[in-house]
């Protein structure tokens, strides 16, 4: 099987190497980046890169930047790694399309983790899975939602939630419960988390945004009406 391929982005080659000695014990295959700009070079030059690992902080163009340059044409997923603790920069990441959010320092081994989970997630499913919910349809197979028969771009975590949605239909789902099953049990986020992207969600699925509703006080239910 072919080995999948990280880009791995921070100007501290201490940290690179720290990150990519992880990865490749996995046998993943790890390109690396110094700057943003250099990221950007390589992510547009190589077209089968699996997963980008960002951190935010660094010269020439900063990973915020290099998000929204890959987003633009990409719904890769995107780990971004930060020195700071800031809520603020943690909803402004999810904000621009990254898939997971990790604070420096770090365990080496709870980054594989979530990068393997991601990966499984994105390249498991069963060819066949495919999910209908009034004139939405999701294919997990080839990560592809749409909508009247038309395709609907979404981050990778906007698919992920969708797909919890419409799998647990007519059921009234706390945030909590959400942030567990789609982010996982080892992501130490808030509810505005999961606030953030359903907003998102909901404008980019159009008037079938109506399908999630809102439960106040707890959460949210998809429902499809008749």
């Amino acid at each position: 099987m072919e080995q999948l391929k990280i880009l791995v982005v921070d100007d501290e080659s201490r940290m690179r190497k720290l990150v990519k000695d992880f990865l490749v014990k996995k046998d993943f295959a790890v390109i690396e980046a110094e700057d943003g700009e250099k990221a950007i070079d390589i992510f547009f030059a190589d077209k089968d890169i699996s997963l980008v690992i960002l951190d935010v902080m660094m010269p020439k163009m900063d990973g915020w930047q290099v998000c929204r340059e890959i987003r633009a044409y990409s719904q890769v997923p995107i780990i971004m790694l930060t020195a700071k603790s800031d809520e603020r920069d943690e909803l402004l990441g999810f904000e621009l399309g990254v898939d997971e959010y990790i604070s420096k320092p770090f365990s080496p081994k709870i980054l594989v983790a979530r990068v393997e989970a991601i990966l499984r997630r994105t390249n498991g499913f069963a060819a066949d899975d495919v999910l209908k919910a009034g004139a939405i349809e999701v294919n997990k197979a080839a990560h592809e939602v749409r909508i009247d028969g038309k395709s609907v771009d979404l981050s990778y975590k906007e698919f992920e939630l969708l797909t919890y949605f419409i799998e647990n239909q007519g059921l009234a789902l706390s945030r909590e419960k959400i942030l567990n099953s789609v982010w996982n049990y080892d992501y130490f986020g808030d509810a505005r988390t999961i606030d953030t992207h359903v907003k998102k969600l909901r404008s980019k699925l159009g008037d079938k945004g109506d399908y999630i509703k809102t439960i106040w006080g707890m959460g949210y239910k998809f429902e499809v009406e008749d």
